[in-house]
């Protein structure tokens, strides 16, 4: 199941890496294709990721939340989390990132890009392959 947003805004807690100081973003459903977004900055609307809606594409994708990043995110319950996965094309294959997260406060807006440390998760997972 997947977390339905308030708001198409969305308010980094921290500026995501190499984003720094942008923090406030609107997510854009691209029409044609539910789950997949485009995460575009308020203040430099040039500065866009590709992001995937993860109970949608990659269902097996668990990542562990700690709780203190729950507590930054006022996460109440997992049904407030909406976990986002940033989209890398490339010439022959679409990875994604299942080390770092973008993870919402689906309620709020309030959001956070989540390094996980001491996961298995890969930094460029092959989209489609199933392993997911």
């Amino acid at each position: 199941m997947t977390a339905t947003l308030t708001s198409p805004t969305l308010r980094f807690v921290s500026p995501p890496p190499g984003l720094s100081p942008l923090t406030d973003f609107v997510l854009n459903e691209i029409e044609g294709a539910a789950g997949l977004y485009s995460l575009q900055a308020s203040a430099q609307p040039a500065t866009r990721l590709f992001v995937l809606d993860a109970a949608i594409f990659l269902p097996n994708y668990t990542p562990a939340i700690s709780s203190e990043q729950s507590i930054a995110l006022s996460l109440t319950t997992p049904d407030d989390a909406l976990v986002l996965v940033v989209v890398n094309p490339g010439e022959s294959t679409t990875t994604v990132n299942l080390m770092a997260p973008i993870v919402v406060n689906a309620r709020t807006g309030a959001c956070a890009q989540l390094i996980l440390d001491d996961q298995d998760w890969p930094l460029h997972a092959e989209l489609g392959t199933g392993d997911n």
